[in-house]
Order: structure tokens, then sequence, then C-alpha cells
């Protein structure tokens, strides 16, 4: 009985800790911004800015204390969502958000974090890929995901070939491996938009 009451106890106080999360995001300004580019663009002179814009990262990062409990809380939302399309949109939303963060950590020299961040958060595109292929297999009309899906990897590989300055030189080769998650998912979504004769985002980089 003692049991079942302190497992009753560490739920509510689990719940309590993700509401109290949910509750201090909310309370920061919730806007639209678009990730600075450097001075000299990575897309070269002459070449328009990829049109995408991130959502705000929130108020607590992954080197805040409770990060543990803001990640907790985006993996319960992922599982409980029951549509796949919705999840290919958070899988999205999660990765966003934590590109963002990587920058600000950089900006804050904590490249640890941030790297470990970064390496995370890219692995959320792979997701988003997979959730639109099992979407799409069940009927969903995803093309209007596929077309964001590929902007926003570009936008992020341009981010990610952004930051690679403002990691030491030991933390380089985890950023430059992490940039194949947006590589791959573009590719994945262009398949996805040739497949039904739509129109593609551009490809800006070179070599691809």
């Amino acid at each position: 009985m003692f049991k079942k009451i302190l497992l009753v106890c560490g739920i509510f106080a689990f719940a309590f800790a993700i509401l109290s999360v949910s509750i201090l995001e909310s309370s920061g300004v919730s806007y639209i911004f678009t990730a600075p580019i450097p001075e000299s663009s990575v897309l070269g002179e002459g070449i328009p800015d990829i049109n995408y814009r991130f959502p705000f990262q929130g108020g607590i990062l992954p080197d805040n204390p409770l990060w543990v409990f803001k990640a907790a809380r985006d993996r319960v939302w992922y599982l409980i969502t029951p549509s796949p399309l919705k999840r290919a949109e958070l899988a999205l939303l999660f990765s966003d958000k934590r590109l963002v963060s990587t920058q600000t950590l950089l900006e804050n020299k904590k490249p640890n974090v941030a790297i470990s961040t970064l390496t995370k958060g890219e692995k959320y595109l792979e997701v988003a890929v997979a959730q639109e292929i099992l979407a799409r297999s069940e009927g969903y009309d995803t093309s209007a995901f596929l077309n964001k899906l590929a902007t926003a990897s570009l936008k992020h590989r341009e981010v990610i070939e952004s930051l690679i300055p403002l990691v030491p030189e030991d933390g380089k080769p985890s950023v430059i491996k992490a940039e194949d998650y947006a590589k791959n998912s573009y590719k994945a979504a262009r398949d996805g938009l040739n497949s039904r004769g739509l129109t593609v985002p551009i490809n800006p980089f070179s070599g691809d």
C-alpha cells in the first residue's frame, strides 16, 4: 500500500514538474523570428536567403536544470499524438527549437552542451521523414508538409554551416556530421515532391 502511495505521489510530482515547465515556457514571449545569418553568407553573394522562420526556443535551454522535464514533456507530447502527420510536424518543431537553442548556447560560450543539443535535435529531422512516410502510407496528404520540410532542411543546413566557425576545432567534425541529417531530409522531401509532380524548393548549395 505504501509503495502504491509513493508511486502515485511520484507520478503527480512528475506531472507537476512538466506542467511547471510548460507554464514557465508560456510566460515568456512567444514569437517567430528568423535566425541571424553571418555577415558573410554561407550561400555566397547574390544568392537569396532561404525563406524559413524558426519558432522561439523558449526560456529553458539544455543547460538549465529544468531541461530534463522539458525534454520529457516533448517525448510525452510526441507519444500521445495519434496522427503520424502531426508527429512529423512535432518532430520538425522540436528540431527547429533545438537548432535555435544550439545557436544561443554557442553564443553563450557553451560548446559542449551546444553540440550535444545540435546532434540530438537534428535527429528529429530523421523522425519527421519517417513519420511523413507513414502518414503518406495511411492516406494523409503530406504535400504541404513536404514543402515545409524541404525548406526547413535547407535552412538548417545554412544555419549549421554558419555556426561552424563558433565551434572549437575538436567539435567541428560532430557539427559537420550533424549536417547530414538536414541533407538527407531535404533529399527525402525533394523525392516525395517530385513523385507528385510538385515544385521543389530550390537547393542553393552547390554540388548537391
